[in-house]
């Protein structure tokens, strides 16, 4: 079977299946965010990257935030309610660091145990750019070091205040699940460009 033949027997499937009354209200349909097609999507991620900007500006002046995949491992393990997101930062060389993506599968396997969101970031360089240049004119990242060890995984925790009082972490908190809605379990997002 080819291709084509596999896209046309798709196809005459779907067109069945939209002629049945009885389906589900909205099985086969995309959430109402996704509803516009393709087109909407650039717009949309672009929205969720300054959402992210934001949260990482405001998580680094609140030092709320911890960044390292081991420090990060050991948040998780003594204090996960208090995590609302984890980054994970990867480019096309690190995808091929295997001791790296063990520790994602670990973290991401944990995050979705105790009902944390995660994104991936597809751009680590504007990451770090984000996280360096908040930390040089704000806080530092970690007491004693000017940069951290990596920048793989980045927990924001909000132990104080809750995350629905924050619009850019109620927008990030909504495209995850969203993202889930459409079996994306982790999203990946790419971080604009200044």
């Amino acid at each position: 079977m080819t291709l084509e033949e596999f896209s046309a027997g798709e196809q005459k499937t779907e067109r069945g299946v939209r002629g049945q009354k009885e389906r589900a209200p909205h099985a086969g349909r995309a959430p109402r965010a996704f509803a516009k097609g393709r087109s909407d999507r650039p717009c949309r991620m672009d929205k969720v990257g300054d959402a992210l900007e934001e949260v990482l500006s405001k998580a680094l002046s609140q030092r709320t935030i911890t960044v390292g995949v081991y420090e990060a491992a050991k948040l998780l393990n003594v204090d996960p309610d208090n995590v609302v997101l984890c980054l994970l930062a990867a480019d096309e060389d690190d995808d091929r660091d295997v001791a790296l993506q063990i520790h994602f599968t670990l973290i991401q396997a944990f995050c979705c145990e105790n009902d944390i969101d995660i994104l991936r970031v597809s751009n680590p360089g504007r990451l770090a750019e984000l996280l360096l240049l908040e930390s040089d004119a704000g806080p530092a990242l970690s007491e004693g070091a000017e940069q951290p060890p990596d920048l793989h995984c980045v927990l924001v925790t909000n132990p104080h205040s809750s995350q629905w009082k924050d619009p850019a972490l109620s927008q990030l908190i909504c495209f995850c699940r969203e993202s889930r809605y459409m079996d994306q379990w982790v999203p990946v997002i790419n971080l604009p460009e200044r």
